[in-house]
């Protein structure tokens, strides 16, 4: 009490207690959390009309071939030697950390199928979907966000062209197509990753890897694993062009563009990875019912 005595004498005014700065700092923090949910509602709701206008553009006319040929090139083509490269260290990395729990139990012939059910289901979509909205994702929010700031977007839009279906729109497809077809590169490059490691540097029989391969991985494996990339294509353009379109003035509005489409993009593709998971496990096992009884005995063996 002498201490805040004397800092009023010196100030001329009374000074608050720390005890009496506690309400003012929860209301300030509250206050905080507020207007953070108040700017997610907001934001959530201006991508919403965004995703709605993308999609009544595509269904009311396609994009020219001029605009949309050179979106499946930059995104497809130039995305190939990244993908194929990771598809092909994921699958050597699965086999080396994979080798010596099975060989402890003698089961290292089923290596193949591990791999490649890892490789084929979950690991080749969700890696070349990561890669992809860190290349594809922030280029496209850098460019538009570029586009943004100097006024191009706003001069498409006085001449009379829509910049949601000249801009959007042709990334959209871009994205909707190549990255499914990117996911097979991935896919193919994991396999063959994991099998030259497998035979060439570990010493696993051939024919042993590709027949349990082949027994344990089917059609639907397959399919499960594309379908899931159409939805991350169509999130990863939604996501990038929206954060290019609100992107803040100047050079820093712009990095941010591409980071915030990057990071968002990475988060909604992992949830939309787990969502889709429990959705497709249970059409399988609707599908084939026996599935699941064949699933509780090989867990008893």
């Amino acid at each position: 009490m002498a201490r805040l005595k004397e800092q009023e004498a010196r100030v001329g005014s009374p000074v608050a207690s720390p005890v009496g700065r506690v309400p003012q700092l929860i209301g300030d923090g509250l206050a905080s959390m507020g207007a953070g949910v108040i700017r997610l509602v907001e934001d959530l709701g201006e991508w919403m009309l965004f995703v709605a206008a993308t999609f009544g553009w595509l269904c009311r006319r396609l994009p020219r071939r001029e605009t949309l040929w050179p979106n499946l090139y930059q995104i497809g083509v130039r995305s190939v030697p990244v993908i194929a490269l990771t598809g092909t260290f994921v699958g050597m990395v699965l086999a080396v950390q994979s080798y010596t729990q099975f060989h402890r139990v003698g089961m290292e012939t089923l290596l193949g199928a591990v791999i490649n059910m890892a490789v084929i289901r979950e690991l080749g979509p969700v890696l070349a979907a990561i890669m992809l909205a860190g290349r594809v994702g922030s280029a496209m929010a850098a460019e538009l966000g570029t586009m943004r700031v100097t006024e191009q977007i706003d001069a498409l839009a006085a001449m009379g062209a829509n910049p949601i279906h000249y801009l959007v729109v042709p990334r959209f497809i871009a994205c909707l197509v190549m990255i499914p077809a990117l996911t097979v590169v991935a896919d193919f490059m994991g396999v063959l990753g994991g099998y030259f490691y497998s035979i060439a540097l570990l010493g696993i029989e051939s024919h042993h890897y590709i027949q349990n391969s082949a027994q344990y991985i089917k059609a639907f494996d397959v399919f499960a694993g594309i379908a899931k990339t159409f939805f991350f294509g169509a999130a990863i353009a939604l996501i990038a062009c929206y954060q290019g379109f609100h992107c803040a003035p100047g050079a820093e509005g712009v990095g941010r563009a591409a980071t915030a489409a990057f990071v968002v993009a990475f988060v909604v593709i992992l949830m939309l990875d787990l969502a889709l998971g429990i959705v497709i496990e249970r059409i399988y096992l609707s599908i084939w019912p026996e599935g699941a009884q064949l699933l509780a005995m090989e867990s008893a063996w």
